[in-house]
């Protein structure tokens, strides 16, 4: 793409073709034709210790330094660990930043202390602090320019997707990980496999991004993205997306089950950062941590100002053309109408036009949350609601994405509206999105949402129904006391015919793995290869209270001893006596899904289990094993061939399968009972891995380090 400046603003004018146009396009030189995507060109970005001339790629393990680390009210919890790694500065104050968000709603003594504890700690070191009432920390990220276009920002939290709206690479982290960011200015990441969306046509009237991420889910809901990067495509569809639409696309391929969802940059990402470098430039003097203009000098932001802009126009990231995805998958946003979650799963999503026959009465309805709470969601709500009251016995709670939205709102007229409508006003913050404070969903109510998540139970009470929709829909169901559509308010018959949404599935033939892996360091003491019988446990979705019960997850005083004698408690009582030292343990696929717990990982290790293999692993698992020096492969393949073999229905075989694994290099050998053999070519184990192995767990890492 090739970026013009006229008038003080810089446009697309055209698409890259594959060659050199004004030091645009970034193509590799190494090892003939550049393969690599955008979110690889990120990740290349900032890897460390690469082997001369290396070009990641997907599935890779890579040492990563992120531009910027966002915590919220988590950093309480990672400032103990931060300690207990003996760390007592951090190795660089301006890549975190602190941003209190989450329970907001909560005075009491004991949050606020907690809430002070973290700001005197930002003060002690020099971070970037925002306190509560600010905003939600994905939205300040934004706004201040912390998750810029082209960078890989990165967030204790699982809506860093969200960053990926403005180009960005977001992605989630775990506190241990945070924890080392501060210590050392990095931690480790798996290249995940990356799907293409091809997005087509433009959006009908009164179809927003909201819908789209919605439909998304409901659509392709058999796990097509899980575990994967997402990176957005579609020249046409995308001229029609505003920013905003796609900070709420992208924020919600977290609830899509994926690790991070990327848009190309863009015209209208520079004219996004045009219009924030101005509005900064009115409002720049409130923020505490920009240093004070010097008296006759003009104010330039730090991070969003001409030069940042430019540097982004000459050195932007666009995939090649010979980019390599695991699947593409194509949605005409043509063919798409309004759509609603839910209730209660966002793998649900029915056309409103047929929800709204069904006269679904609502309690409480909600405009709060990093997804949908922006300028043009409040202003669309706001539009719906003009001249109208919310219904009688309804509860409409707004809350701005941020103290600045807020401002926005209440110049344009737009809060006043929503106010004189009757909503009920939250301060900018999470809130009822994560169920905490003021408003939650109480037994057997109903509620609609433009938040990203409704879970069972996450919004209040578990007997509670929860749908989600956009800001418009939202407004008018809160308006009409039942799940309605905008024209509804006016009085507008129902819509009797609904568009099929055209779909399509592209999955292309698998590449073949080289009979040897390039570029593999194995490091001093690591070992080449590592031999076991293969244990296996079939199941799929194999949940982390499967593996460590919830019973036992608080028990701080938990030996190694006791905990050896509790693990797959409550998937099979029959694991612990069938698994002997030295095993390599085989799980189906998504193994570790559910909760973050650390000891879902520590457990399986304590059982002197070194490494495992399965289909595919939860994210968190992945990361809470290889941070507790716990190692995992995974083969698609070998899983398959053995739940072919086994009676899926026993919950814990000895395969009587032995098994050479080649760690670093990528190569699985088996031996089965009947003396035939099987080779398997899985994703070797970088260097990053390797050293926190090495150091018993990334903690140890760390302390070597400091």
């Amino acid at each position: 793409m090739i970026f013009l400046k006229a008038n003080g603003v810089w446009t697309a004018r055209a698409r890259c073709t594959g060659q050199w146009i004004r030091s645009t396009c970034h193509y590799s030189t190494v090892h003939g034709t550049d393969t690599q995507n955008i979110i690889e060109k990120i990740v290349q970005k900032y890897a460390l210790d690469l082997p001369k001339g290396a070009i990641v790629k997907s599935g890779d393990y890579v040492s990563i330094r992120p531009h910027r680390i966002l915590t919220h009210d988590n950093t309480g919890a990672v400032i103990p660990k931060f300690k207990s790694i003996g760390a007592t500065q951090f190795y660089n104050a301006q890549q975190p930043v602190f941003a209190l968000d989450h329970d907001v709603q909560n005075t009491t003594e004991k949050n606020l202390a907690k809430y002070a504890a973290i700001e005197s700690f930002a003060k002690q070191h020099g971070i970037d602090f925002y306190p509560a009432g600010r905003g939600i920390g994905h939205q300040i990220m934004i706004e201040e320019g912390y998750a810029f276009p082209g960078t890989l920002t990165v967030a204790s939290d699982s809506h860093s997707n969200m960053y990926g709206g403005i180009g960005a690479l977001g992605t989630p982290i775990v506190r241990t990980d945070a924890a080392a960011i501060w210590a050392t200015g990095q931690t480790w990441w798996q290249i995940p496999p990356i799907v293409k969306v091809e997005l087509k046509g433009g959006l009908p009237t009164g179809v927003t991004g909201k819908d789209v991420i919605i439909a998304l889910c409901g659509l392709f809901n058999k796990d097509q993205v899980l575990n994967t990067a997402i990176e957005f495509h579609g020249q046409e569809a995308l001229a029609a997306l505003s920013v905003e639409d796609r900070l709420a696309i992208a924020n919600m391929t977290t609830e899509w089950g994926a690790l991070a969802g990327v848009f190309p940059v863009d015209a209208l990402t520079l004219a996004y950062l045009h219009k924030r470098m101005r509005r900064i430039a009115l409002t720049h003097f409130e923020n505490k941590n920009l240093k004070p203009t010097p008296k006759g000098q003009t104010f330039v932001h730090p991070r969003i100002n001409e030069e940042t802009l430019k540097d982004l126009v000459e050195h932007s990231l666009v995939a090649s053309p010979h980019a390599t995805y695991i699947k593409t998958l194509s949605l005409d946003l043509s063919t798409l109408s309004p759509y609603v979650s839910g209730p209660n799963s966002v793998k649900v999503a029915t056309p409103l036009a047929a929800l709204e026959k069904q006269n679904i009465q609502i309690h409480k309805a909600y405009l709060v949350s990093c997804v949908n709470s922006r300028q043009s969601d409040l202003t669309q709500a706001a539009h719906v609601m003009k001249g109208h009251k919310v219904k009688q016995g309804v509860e409409f709670y707004v809350a701005a994405a941020s103290s600045e939205v807020q401002r926005e709102a209440e110049e344009t007229g737009v809060w006043s509206t929503l106010l004189e409508a009757g909503v009920k006003v939250l301060p900018a913050g999470c809130g009822p999105c994560v169920g905490l404070g003021t408003g939650l969903l109480k037994d057997g109510e109903v509620g609609i949402s433009a938040t990203n998540r409704n879970f069972k139970g996450r919004m209040g009470s578990p007997s509670a129904l929860a749908y989600l929709a956009s800001p418009a829909v939202v407004a008018a169901s809160a308006i009409m006391g039942k799940i309605a559509s905008p024209g509804a308010v006016h009085g507008l018959p129902l819509n009797s015919s609904v568009p099929l949404p055209t779909i399509d599935i592209k999955i292309p033939s698998p590449t073949p793995i080289p009979s040897k892996t390039t570029n593999v360091q194995v490091l001093p003491n690591f070992p080449a290869t590592i031999q076991g019988e293969l244990l296996f446990c079939p199941a799929d979705n194999l949940n982390t209270d499967g593996i460590y019960p919830g019973k036992y997850t608080y028990n701080d005083d938990m030996t190694v001893e006791e905990m050896r004698k509790v693990v797959m408690e409550n998937y099979d009582p029959e694991f612990v006596h069938r698994v002997q030292e030295g095993d390599v343990l085989v799980g189906g696929f998504n193994f570790g899904t559910g909760s973050s717990r650390e000891q879902a990982a520590t457990a399986i290790k304590s059982r002197g289990i070194s490494i495992m293999i399965a289909g595919s692993y939860s994210d968190i698992f992945k990361r809470n094993s290889i941070n507790n020096a716990l190692l995992l492969i995974e083969s698609p393949e070998l899983v398959n061939d053995l739940k072919q073999h086994v009676d899926t229905h026993v919950l814990t075989h000895r395969t009587g399968w032995k098994v050479t694994i080649h760690v670093a290099e990528g190569r699985v050998d088996v031996k089965k009972e009947d003396g035939s053999s099987k080779q398997y070519r899985v994703g070797g184990l970088g260097k990053s891995v390797q050293e926190i192995w090495l150091a018993n767990g990334l903690e140890e890492w760390v302390k070597e380090r400091l």
